[in-house]
């Protein structure tokens, strides 16, 4: 069987669309090309193992996270009904091709997440998680406490990420990180 890592989820079905088959998937990947592109993507649920589909064609729903797609052999709307809360994947190593400054979310995994303390850099804790589900929040694991915070992914309060140097700033609102 695959290991879990070796997956990344990149939407999930939320219901058929329309009586052909098509089905309505919420996006929580930045590529829109995932969707879009035709080729070979897997769906799975819970944990079970990823089976293979081949996405036809796919369309982004303007000002949403929305995108209604077409997979081989799924054609009437009991077949995509079916599918209904499927997580969408694509392998872990199928990663798009970066601009300058840009990574991916699973990037961060591992990373030191330093803050200013006395004018001096400090490691607190590391990455170990991120949820991209409603917004977008990095999980911390705190050294002193062992403890796991939630930080929101927003400019203010992470400036700086050194993915080469592998850690992160952190400029926590005041409490944040006792919660």
């Amino acid at each position: 069987m695959a290991g879990q890592d070796e997956w990344l989820i990149i939407g999930e079905i939320t219901s058929p669309h329309g009586i052909d088959g098509k089905l309505k998937v919420k996006s929580l990947s930045d590529f829109e090309e995932r969707f879009t592109k035709p080729g070979e993507r897997w769906l799975r649920i819970n944990n079970e193992d990823p089976i293979s589909y081949e996405l036809i064609s796919g369309s982004h729903k303007p000002g949403t996270d929305i995108f209604i797609i077409s997979l081989k052999n799924i054609n009437n709307r009991n077949s995509a009904e079916s599918l209904r809360n499927y997580k969408l994947l694509v392998k872990s190593n199928d990663i798009p091709t970066l601009k300058e400054g840009e990574f991916h979310m699973s990037q961060l995994i591992n990373l030191k997440v330093k803050i200013f303390e006395n004018n001096e850099l400090k490691i607190i804790g590391e990455v170990c998680d991120f949820n991209n589900e409603k917004n977008s929040l990095l999980t911390i694991r705190l050294i002193e406490t062992n403890k796991e915070v939630l930080v929101p992914f927003v400019n203010e309060i992470i400036p700086e990420i050194d993915i080469k140097n592998k850690f992160l700033i952190i400029n926590p609102p005041k409490g944040l990180l006792e919660l």
